[in-house]
């Protein structure tokens, strides 16, 4: 008699090639929304107030991410759920883009944003309950190369057909989300967690249980900071360091094309190409680097990056080289920033349950879309581009001051 052992492959196998291709059939589409400012500015001539709202709507999104990811709260066993539907709804929308206008579209992305960021403490909570240590960093690593040179082939060929093809954005969208909606079904090999313990929240009346979804994620993340003064530390270096490249957000539409005078091509290729070609180069340096350091000089070193961005672009109007010098430096510092952004909560959290920590880093962003993409679209309307660009950098300047202090007095254990 035969016996056949059927082979059942490990969650670590499972969720980093789940996480991995589900990144892969994404690439498309974040190619698409990446280029989608531009779009809008080029081809539908939207008004100054549409664009800061369209900037500022990527990182305001995130205030209302907390809500969704509140149901995955001690309670793992609902996270794959989550992760499902999440990734359902984000992409449906845009299956009508053909019959939007352009205000159903900025809505449209509002919405796809805040579940893209929702997701984030999921995953993170799946990477901690499935994958060692060294296998998050190098699998955030992998993602990151994914993005990054996958964006860059892909926006290179979107721009070619977008730069021949009046309006065909129209036809790319719909048929990108399908593809991302396709990517739905790998969710399902993940073998979902077991609940540790019976969640309170289900013997709570409905409007109790309405007012404490509402409260929770800011109470929590506000005790959190309270009781972790050394999470705080990081979340004020972080802040200044995004603040800095945010506030020049409203300003680069504006530059590329009025001042540079870019075509779809030359935009995909500062902006994906040689972003890509940064990422790829850096990422492994990164990953070494994240191992070897503290969390707080790691993103040190990345908002030193972020300094020299802005510069290099403000010389762009010189020689076009420099614009696409800036967005390769640009991409060694976003390699850097999305490994230190993602792997931040599992820092922290040790032995604690990470959701909380992500939660906050999320929250934070939402923080930073309500003021900072506003502040620079007032002071680019008072002023130019330059006091603008100059003023990212001071920020990101501070930010490296902040967290590089703060590296050296871990080091000498005073953290």
């Amino acid at each position: 008699m035969t016996v056949q052992i059927k082979a059942v492959a490990s969650p670590l196998h499972v969720t980093r090639s789940t996480y991995l291709w589900m990144r892969i059939l994404g690439t498309p589409f974040w190619s698409l929304i990446n280029l989608l400012a531009f779009i809008l500015y080029k081809d539908l001539h939207i008004n100054p107030l549409q664009i800061t709202l369209l900037v500022a709507l990527k990182p305001m999104s995130s205030l209302f991410a907390p809500y969704w990811s509140q149901a995955i709260h001690q309670r793992p066993d609902k996270i794959v759920a989550n992760l499902i539907w999440a990734n359902i709804i984000r992409y449906f929308p845009f299956l009508f883009l053909p019959w939007m206008n352009s205000w159903l579209i900025v809505l449209a992305f509002a919405f796809y944003m805040m579940l893209y960021r929702a997701t984030i403490p999921g995953w993170m909570e799946l990477f901690k309950l499935n994958l060692p240590v060294k296998e998050r960093e190098k699998t955030l690593g992998y993602a990151c190369i994914i993005d990054y040179c996958g964006a860059a082939l892909m926006t290179l060929i979107l721009g070619f057909f977008l730069d021949r093809f009046e309006q065909s954005w129209r036809v790319f969208f719909p048929a990108m989300s399908l593809l991302g909606l396709a990517s739905t079904w790998l969710l399902k090999r993940i073998p979902s967690p077991e609940s540790p313990q019976e969640d309170p929240r289900e013997h709570l009346e409905y409007p109790t249980l309405i007012k404490e979804g509402m409260v929770k994620p800011w109470k929590q993340a506000w005790n959190l900071i309270v009781e972790r003064p050394d999470f705080a530390n990081f979340q004020i270096g972080f802040m200044l360091g995004g603040a800095g490249l945010m506030i020049m957000q409203p300003a680069l539409p504006v530059f590329f094309v009025d001042t540079l005078k870019l075509s779809y091509v030359e935009m995909s290729f500062a902006l994906a190409i040689c972003k890509g070609v940064g990422v790829t180069l850096a990422s492994p340096l990164w990953t070494r680097l994240f191992s070897r350091t503290s969390i707080y000089t790691f993103c040190g070193f990345v908002t030193l990056l972020a300094t020299g961005f802005p510069l290099l672009l403000l010389a762009a109007p010189f020689n076009l080289i420099l614009l696409f010098m800036a967005y390769i430096f640009y991409g060694v510092m976003q390699a850097g920033s999305e490994m230190g952004w993602h792997m931040s909560g599992l820092s922290f959290a040790r032995e604690q349950e990470s959701s909380a920590f992500s939660t906050i880093n999320v929250l934070t962003v939402g923080i930073r879309g309500c003021i900072i993409p506003a502040m620079g679209a007032i002071i680019l309307a008072a002023s130019s581009s330059i006091e603008v660009m100059l003023l990212g950098c001071l920020f990101c300047f501070l930010a490296t001051c902040h967290l590089l202090y703060y590296g050296r007095r871990h080091s000498e254990g005073m953290v």
